[in-house]
């Protein structure tokens, strides 16, 4: 049997889940570091929502994970 093309396809999709994991990494801490330095209005979750594409309900359910964690921005 010949998985040369199915290894490749395995370490292409764990390569691409890794920048993906990244990616939304990254996403979170600068969506908490926007709403952090923000003034604090239901209109900053709003455009946090808008942005990322979360509802504001997620937006909110981040910030009170980041609050438990102490999350500050840098």
């Amino acid at each position: 049997m010949d998985t040369g093309k199915l290894e490749l396809a395995a370490q292409r999709y764990r390569e691409a889940k890794a920048a993906l994991d990244g990616a939304f990494a990254d996403l979170q801490v600068e969506a908490i570091a926007a709403l952090q330095k923000g003034s604090d209005e239901t209109g900053d979750h709003a455009e946090v929502a808008r942005i990322t594409g979360w509802s504001e309900e997620q937006v909110q359910q981040l910030m009170r994970r980041a609050a438990e964690e102490g999350v500050e921005a840098s």
